[in-house]
């Protein structure tokens, strides 16, 4: 059986792989855009993040997206609905890289496919913030209740993000084909992603001053089980 200091050593790096899926989130548009405009010269904002699989961006985009989903995958929460719901986006991430949207003109089966699983990906994202990491513990510290806070407003975020997206794409795509409003919701969505799950790696208003050791004792009390 491993040590208790193993165990910590683990959960640590549990923690970090959480804070680098947050930070992948929230720089993948910009480092998208920031490639696209040193690589070549012309139109470095898409109309969707998605849209830079047709681009010399696309390794980048497609690497990040499967780091999401193997993270997704490996992820171990507190209970089956934790695992279940990491399972599945996991899935839906790994749908978005290998079914790419349509490059332009009308959806195809496999563009439509790539929306239902950004869609799904983005709302089961949504419920981890809104409704997993908000779960209230035995010890409810202020700086939980703070986190809880920001898990709402995130979550708040992406759903209004992904009602947006699903509005645009059905309504107002055809009469703005050049328009570059889901690129700029799918970024605000995976920022308020980002920001999460640095919360819930202790990035962001961890429990005391070295580290979210709460969050680490919760872990450690999980491999043990």
């Amino acid at each position: 059986m491993d040590s208790d200091d193993e165990i910590l050593d683990q959960t640590f790096s549990y923690l970090t792989l959480r804070k680098t899926i947050g930070w992948i989130s929230i720089l993948l548009p910009f480092v998208l855009m920031l490639g696209k405009f040193l690589i070549s010269k012309g139109i470095f904002i898409y109309n969707s993040i998605s849209h830079y699989y047709y681009s010399e961006m696309r390794d980048i985009f497609v690497g990040a997206i499967c780091a999401i989903a193997l993270f997704l995958f490996f992820y171990k929460g507190y209970n089956k609905w934790d695992n279940w719901a990491g399972n599945l986006a996991g899935i839906f991430a790994i749908g978005i890289a290998l079914f790419p949207t349509a490059e332009k003109g009308a959806y195809n089966w496999v563009a439509d496919v790539h929306l239902i699983c950004a869609s799904s990906f983005f709302l089961i994202l949504a419920v981890f913030s809104l409704v997993l990491f908000t779960l209230k513990d035995p010890d409810h510290t202020k700086q939980k209740r703070i986190r809880n806070k920001i898990y709402i407003v995130c979550g708040s975020v992406m759903i209004v993000c992904l009602i947006s997206i699903v509005i645009f794409v059905k309504f107002y795509e055809d009469e703005y084909p050049e328009s570059s409003f889901v690129f700029w919701a799918e970024s605000f969505a995976l920022i308020a992603f980002g920001v999460s799950w640095l919360t819930k790696g202790g990035t962001i208003c961890p429990d005391k001053e070295a580290g979210n050791i709460t969050e680490s004792e919760k872990i450690i009390s999980n491999i043990k089980q």
